[in-house]
């Protein structure tokens, strides 16, 4: 259960995030673009210097379903390195998890340092993960842009191309904003009302 009126929230940082970057309500929101405006550098796990080939084999081929992204924090900047072994779309979304993390101010519950003196971010709390998940999904898919698009009666697939997203990604914000569910009732409104003569 979220606290009173972070919903709310996530809809106004969603847009607001969007004005920062002179994008319309309505625009869809790269990742990659936001996290350049939060200055988070991002990498590809290839990107990540002198990473022993066979560790890099490991983390994109054997094992590249155990991981999404990850957050490195060196002093003030943050770094997210992502499975690039991923879709683009399931890339946006974990990038968009990080980065929600970071606008919440997440702290996380443990925290690891590697050899070289860097802090590795992760094991937040169930409620933190819901709050970045919840955040991440407007980020991507504001309402505002839900409601604009359904109006514009583009397919599933022109939204997931347009804005970047997975399909589970949209299935999931059209379920969780109620958005088919108020266009459909506002036109089961309009088909019942009498005409006037």
């Amino acid at each position: 259960m979220f606290e009173r009126g972070f919903k709310t929230w996530c809809e106004r940082i969603s847009i607001q995030q969007r004005r920062d970057l002179n994008l319309s309500p309505t625009d869809p929101l790269d990742p990659y673009q936001l996290a350049d405006k939060l200055k988070v550098k991002i990498w590809a796990a290839e990107q990540v210097p002198d990473l022993d080939p066979k560790y890099l084999r490991t983390l994109l081929h054997e094992d590249a379903s155990s991981w999404s992204a990850v957050t490195l924090k060196v002093g003030l900047h943050s770094l997210i390195i992502v499975n690039s072994a991923h879709s683009k779309a399931r890339q946006a979304s974990d990038l968009m998890h990080e980065l929600a993390h970071i606008i919440i101010g997440h702290d996380p519950s443990r925290i690891d340092v590697s050899e070289d003196g860097l802090l590795m971010l992760h094991s937040y709390d169930k409620k933190q993960e819901d709050e970045a998940n919840w955040l991440a999904g407007c980020l991507l898919l504001p309402r505002e842009s839900l409601m604009f698009i359904r109006r514009q009666k583009l397919s599933n697939r022109e939204i997931q191309i347009k804005y970047g997203v997975s399909s589970n990604m949209l299935e999931y914000r059209l379920r969780m904003s109620g958005v088919d569910f108020q266009i459909s009732r506002a036109a089961s409104k309009r088909i019942g009302r009498p005409s006037k003569s």
